[in-house]
């Protein structure tokens, strides 16, 4: 038995995914353009490639359940990603495929059994290493929302928004009043 399951996998995938939508909410509509640099995302990019970021893992692992792949076996789903991610232009179209996506996703992973989680997936050179756990590429999409979101609470910080989980924490700090 996989001492991490389906359903610990997707159970943190949602916290993962409900503090991504929280800073997005959080985020004035008027600053989703804002970029800290030329050529590099705005925030509402940034959310919509996160709202899409499941699409292509999504399709190679739980709708496909290839255990092979090349270079080009890469490109039709990084593609099909890519164009979903382009349809996300508004707000409101984000924060719904965000929710929307996040739970699909979720359900999803709750769904994988020991078995699923323990398939190797193999890949043709150059990718290195040579292969790897389905579990180990499934927690890489969590893990990569979370590269995200690290740039999406910086990003916060520049436009004069304090992230809520310091909200949060700096609220737990404080002394408590003496009764």
């Amino acid at each position: 038995m996989m001492p991490y399951s389906g359903k610990d996998l997707a159970r943190s995938f949602r916290t993962v995914r409900k503090n991504t939508i929280h800073i997005a909410n959080d985020i004035p509509e008027n600053q989703w353009t804002f970029r800290a640099s030329p050529n590099t995302r705005s925030i509402g990019e940034l959310l919509a490639h996160i709202a899409a970021v499941t699409h292509y893992p999504r399709h190679i692992h739980i709708i496909d359940k290839r255990t092979e792949l090349s270079g080009p076996d890469f490109g039709p789903y990084l593609a099909a990603g890519a164009a979903y991610e382009h349809t996300l232009t508004s707000r409101a179209a984000i924060l719904q495929a965000l929710e929307a996506t996040g739970e699909e996703f979720a359900k999803d992973l709750e769904a994988q059994t020991d078995a699923d989680l323990a398939t190797v997936v193999r890949f043709a050179p150059p990718i290195q290493p040579p292969s790897k756990t389905r579990f180990e590429l499934l927690l890489g999409v969590k893990e990569h929302e979370m590269h995200h979101r690290g740039q999406l609470m910086l990003l916060q910080r520049m436009i004069g928004v304090v992230p809520h989980l310091t909200r949060e924490r700096e609220a737990r700090m404080r002394p408590q009043p003496t009764r």
